[in-house]
């Protein structure tokens, strides 16, 4: 493994454990040339899933593209990147625990929306507003009921 920050190729596994909810192990790793540490995630290569759109295409499923609405919705947020990553394995764990070749983008959509829910109320709520796709203030506030309630 190469080192992040100085590109040699002599690393070491320092510590390795489970990550919990998912199939991959979180190793920290400490480069041998300059002495700093990294963590690294080995997952189990899955089959291929997926993902059909709202117009009916379809595209391989990349974890960058729902991380990425999932970063969007947290921006100046005080949520800790670990934990973000964690929900991140928590979604991506249900989404391929359902053992189907292809998903709705619509259904992962809801899931991310429902592990939102519980991280931060704001980010839910920005999510939801670019997913559902509110057309105006009053469409708003529906979905805002719903979530106080």
């Amino acid at each position: 493994m190469k080192c992040p920050f100085c590109n040699r190729d002599n690393t070491r596994v320092v510590d390795s454990r489970p990550v919990e909810d998912t199939n991959s192990i979180r190793r920290r790793r400490m480069c041998d040339a300059c002495g700093r540490r990294f963590t690294t995630y080995e997952k189990v290569e899955t089959i291929p899933l997926t993902v059909i759109k709202k117009d009916q295409t379809r595209e391989q499923y990349s974890r960058a593209k729902v991380q990425d609405g999932v970063l969007r919705a947290c921006y100046k947020r005080p949520i800790p990147v670990e934990r973000i990553e964690e929900m991140m394995d928590q979604i991506e764990g249900q989404i391929f625990n359902t053992e189907e070749k292809e998903i709705s983008s619509s259904r992962i959509g809801e899931i991310v929306m429902e592990h939102l829910k519980d991280l931060d109320a704001v980010a839910y709520v920005r999510f939801a507003s670019v997913y559902r796709e509110f057309k105006d203030a009053g469409t708003f506030m529906e979905e805002l009921k719903k979530f106080l309630n």
